[in-house]
């Protein structure tokens, strides 16, 4: 489970937001391939790049240099490793969407025409978003990508580079077929309605409902992920799965894949950590569903060691059914310092369980293996790349969590690095108040920061299912992934107001530390996150849908009581909080409604608190918003290219050194990341 989110104090309004031997081996990055553009820390350029409404940076890796090379081999490893599975969540995300990224590539790298004319510029910009969003359809939004030339300059492009594009695949850059990665209108079809290539021709959600309710798990406390690992397709009428593994659909990038971390394997830091390797090869050499659910349970009791990764097909916000996994990688460090000082969420974790405002019954009577580190990315590639979370808790599998425990993470140099290219110069436009602006400049940070670790720590290890009810992706469908996010959202704000977080030293004023938070939060939900949405369109992803339900919710419970008030000045709408008390009491009491509902599997009153709460837009107020925004020059998305890890040889081939360089640009990392790892043919 990932979080996207961060303050507008924190960083502007929407920059925001869960092997065979050594020679076999060739594709390692070149030095000469990069250009080191390593500064000291106090003039490191973390802005990249920015282009439609993208803004790309850098960041940094701290602590590398105190690694032990071994343990610089084992994260290089897991980077190479995550890399080389890359073309697989560009056809997870739509089945063209290779076909057409290699001959845009192939366009740009061989075209040598005007390239200071204006269709060309809208050439560049066109392939740049869709490197992005891995894809043709947008990363947030999920609506397909409109380039700004016509189907004849791009015809005229093809010719002269001798590139082949044709038939559907070209007519579908500039048609309205496949309009929506991922379609949540039911009406529409959930599974015809989406673009995404994790279903089969004339598949039907109804198609996916009837297989797997006939999937029955060995032990029925254990159930499995089924789907998570494999494409669903009719042939000859008969519904099947085509298993993502070594052998199978994707066997080529997943046999790269494991050729790394069979070399990582050989560098682990300890017993538990080899395992848990040893695992995750097996289950990609099999597919074996039993043998994931092993893997996440060896690699959650895995907590010693100062390298950690997440790797595999994990997030299942692309499969409108919930489902499928998307693959994704991270690659970190423990940052021993701030995971020390934030250790005390691990610590107390059974004292906020016991304190929810929800029912008694959905409590967890002993909440079990809870890790929380702030650690420090040293590479992504995936679902996670180049837009990536800022905090991460896994696994996903509730009996795992309830069993064996969770892991958390708090991607500290992301949001360092948010920081220190971002600004506050939107908060001083959608803020109600100069005081509101001060707690923001003043405890927005801290808020955000606490805010993840209790949404990933607490929240999303906390409370549980009643006995007998299915998993969330079976009761609750398509909302489940909102209705989790929301609820983990709701667990945090609960208690960013809680003196217990003076009592645990983790601010000197918890009031403050809750005014800042609530007031970021409700004008995130119900304003600024606007401004990422088209005119005249709903609110698909399922983040923003949990901030808008959220925040849309508590305003109107608290409507006769001013809570919060809807005022105008000037001609433009804000939101000022009254009633800071009787807000946290009014997210106590929405805490424990979606608990109840997730814990009683309550599928209509999910829907009911989504659709009325968190999809449609003020239209009026949307035209405000962006028009307000026109002022700022800021994109409303940020995402970043990765360092380069650089392997230094001796001439007997071993690694002597592994050096940290960063990448001239966003292009020239994208089409090294194309040389280097394209694994897959373009249809699979």
């Amino acid at each position: 489970m990932k979080l996207n989110y961060l303050s507008l104090a924190l960083i502007g309004v929407l920059s925001l937001y869960s092997c065979k031997d050594q020679a076999s081996i060739t594709k390692e990055p070149k030095a000469e391939q990069t250009e080191v553009t390593k500064e000291a820390d106090s003039s490191f350029h973390y802005n990249v790049d920015q282009f439609a409404d993208i803004k790309i940076l850098r960041y940094q890796i701290p602590g590398w240099d105190q690694l032990s090379l071994k343990k610089q081999k084992l994260a290089y490893y897991l980077v190479q490793a995550g890399l080389e599975g890359r073309d697989i969540i560009w056809d997870q995300n739509y089945k063209h969407n290779l076909k057409i990224r290699k001959a845009l590539e192939n366009i740009y790298t061989n075209y040598e025409g005007d390239k200071n004319a204006e269709d060309w510029k809208n050439f560049e910009t066109y392939l740049k978003r869709i490197w992005f969003s891995n894809g043709i359809h947008h990363h947030y939004s999920n609506a397909k990508i409109k380039p700004d030339f016509d189907k004849a300059y791009l015809e005229e492009l093809l010719k002269a580079t001798n590139t082949t594009l044709e038939g559907e695949v070209l007519e579908v850059i500039f048609n309205d077929k496949d309009a929506k990665k991922v379609n949540l209108d039911a009406s529409k079809g959930l599974v015809k309605g989406s673009a995404t290539n994790f279903y089969g021709e004339n598949v039907t959600a109804e198609d996916v409902d009837a297989f797997y309710a006939k999937k029955e798990s060995p032990n029925p406390n254990k159930p499995l992920s089924f789907g998570l690992n494999s494409k669903l397709v009719k042939e000859n009428g008969e519904l099947k799965e085509k298993v993502w593994k070594s052998g199978g659909m994707y066997g080529s990038a997943i046999d790269e894949i494991i050729k790394w971390l069979e070399k990582a394997k050989g560098v682990a830091e300890n017993e538990q950590q080899a395992k848990a390797l040893g695992l995750l090869i097996k289950y990609y050499q099999t597919g074996d569903l039993q043998t994931w659910d092993d893997y996440n349970v060896a690699w959650v009791e895995a907590t010693k060691g100062d390298v950690d990764y997440i790797n595999g097909f994990i997030e299942v916000y692309n499969d409108p059914k919930g489902y499928r996994g998307s693959y994704e990688n991270i690659v970190q460090l423990k940052d021993f310092d701030m995971s020390q000082k934030m250790k005390v969420f691990e610590d107390n974790v059974q004292w906020f369980e016991d304190n929810s405002p929800i029912m008694d019954s959905h409590k967890k009577k002993n909440v079990v293996g809870v890790t929380y580190k702030t650690v420090n990315v040293a590479g992504e590639a995936g679902d996670a790349s180049p837009s990536t979370p800022i905090g991460v808790n896994l696994p996903n599998a509730d009996w795992i969590r309830q069993a064996h425990g969770s892991k958390s993470v708090s991607l500290g140099n992301i949001i360092n690095a948010y920081s220190q290219a971002g600004g506050s110069e939107k908060l001083h436009e959608f803020a109600h108040d100069e005081e509101e602006i001060r707690l923001s400049e003043k405890y927005g940070e801290k808020a955000d920061k606490l805010h993840t670790a209790l949404h990933e720590v607490v929240g999303h290890a906390s409370g549980k299912v009643n006995k007998g009810v299915g998993q969330t992706k079976e009761t609750l469908k398509s909302y489940a992934s909102t209705l989790e996010e929301g609820r983990a959202d709701l667990v945090g704000l609960y208690y960013l107001m809680d003196p217990k977080l003076e009592e645990l030293g983790l601010t000197d004023n918890a009031e403050n530390l809750g005014k800042a938070a609530y007031n970021d939060y409700i004008r995130n939900g119900l304003i600024t996150q606007l401004i990422r949405i088209e005119p005249g369109q709903d609110i698909e992803e399922a983040h923003m849908r949990n901030r808008q339900w959220v925040s849309a919710w508590v305003f109107e419970k608290g409507k006769e009581e001013n809570v919060i008030v809807k005022e105008e000045k000037d001609g433009k709408i804000y939101y000022d909080i009254k009633d800071y008390k009787r807000l946290r009491e009014l997210f106590g009491e929405l805490l424990r409604e979606t608990q109840r509902i997730k814990s009683e599997g309550d599928y209509e009153a999910a829907k009911n608190l989504v659709e009325n709460y968190g999809v449609k837009v003020d239209q009026d107020l949307h035209k405000q918003i962006l028009k307000r925004n026109e002022a700022f020059k800021s994109a409303p998305y940020s995402g970043f290219v990765n360092p380069v890890l650089v392997a230094e040889k001796d001439d007997s081939g071993e690694i002597t050194g592994i050096k940290v360089t960063q990448p001239e640009s966003f292009k020239t990392q994208m089409l090294e990341y194309a040389k280097e790892y394209s694994n897959l043919p373009e249809e699979n």
